[in-house]
């Protein structure tokens, strides 16, 4: 069942949170436009292999991750994005291009743009194409502690 894992870690840490299912979407857009969402306020999740090393890039569904910002912001030497090939094992509950913003679940780095940040309330997916979760923003901060920066460029 997919998102299983993220219920059970909201849940044990008594995190509140709405779970809204809706009519099969296959991108962020599409999802935030299928949930009445505005595009700016819902969190997509990217995954980059960054020095070889897969991270989580989550910025607004209204922008791009910037990979040259990002990696400033790591440190690191190459960076670009992922492949599904490459990344689909890595969350064998997640549908692909489905996975919610908590690499803690994963056991992979997650680094959020600073206009994430500003969200009260942060939806994204969570873990297939049929189903979205919002949270407070600052919750969620709290519970995953992800390197912040500005990493995200307009559309």
């Amino acid at each position: 069942m997919p998102a299983q894992k993220l219920h059970q870690m909201l849940d044990q840490h008594h995190i509140k949170y709405i779970s809204i299912n809706h009519s099969p979407a296959y991108t962020a857009r599409e999802t935030a436009a299928s949930t009445f969402v505005p595009r700016a306020e819902f969190a997509k999740t990217i995954i980059v292999d960054m020095d070889g090393e897969k991270v989580m890039a989550v910025v607004p569904t209204s922008r791009h991750v910037d990979l040259e910002a990002l990696r400033n912001l790591a440190h690191a030497n190459e960076v670009r994005l992922a492949t599904e090939n490459e990344f689909r094992e890595l969350f064998p509950d997640c549908e692909v291009g489905a996975m919610p913003p908590f690499g803690s679940l994963y056991d992979i780095r997650v680094f959020v743009d600073d206009l994430v940040i500003e969200i009260d309330d942060l939806c994204f997916n969570a873990g297939t194409h049929e189903q979205i979760m919002r949270m407070d923003c600052g919750d969620y901060l709290k519970l995953e502690q992800p390197a912040t920066g500005t990493i995200a460029i307009k559309e």
